[in-house]
């Protein structure tokens, strides 16, 4: 079982965009949540937003409508399509997956719903 990675961070200018890619190729059959959650410096960890093994989605009001999740279950990647971005996103962002079901259906940008960590990718806005 292997959660790997973030990948796809960088620095842009405010108004850019990036995806973000993170391979799961583990847990396939026991996963219900993949996440995304960034910590800038000084912060705590924020929970950005969540899919369900159905692709119902969920995300935290700061980027609702700039941010889109999705997975490719053939790939086993999940993405995070960032758009309009602005100097207060920045921060390094991490997957995440969550094996317990009892999440499933709803699954939250809360740390509490996800077991399984990947390294994480930097993404740097300057305005």
């Amino acid at each position: 079982q292997v959660q790997e990675g973030a990948s796809g961070g960088g620095s842009v200018q405010s108004g850019g965009s990036l995806r973000l890619s993170c391979s799961n190729s583990g847990y396939t059959y026991s996963r219900y949540c993949l996440g995304w959650f960034r910590q800038a410096p000084g912060k705590e960890r924020e929970g950005v937003a969540a899919i369900d093994r159905e692709g119902k989605t969920t995300y935290t009001d700061s980027v609702k409508g700039r941010f889109t999740i999705s997975q490719d279950n053939a790939e086993n990647t999940l993405y995070l399509q960032m758009t309009s971005l602005k100097p207060e996103d920045t921060a390094m962002y991490y997957c995440a997956t969550g094996t317990n079901p009892y999440y499933n259906g709803a699954c939250p940008t809360r740390d509490v719903a996800y077991n399984y960590w990947g390294q994480g990718t930097q993404v740097t806005v300057s305005s």
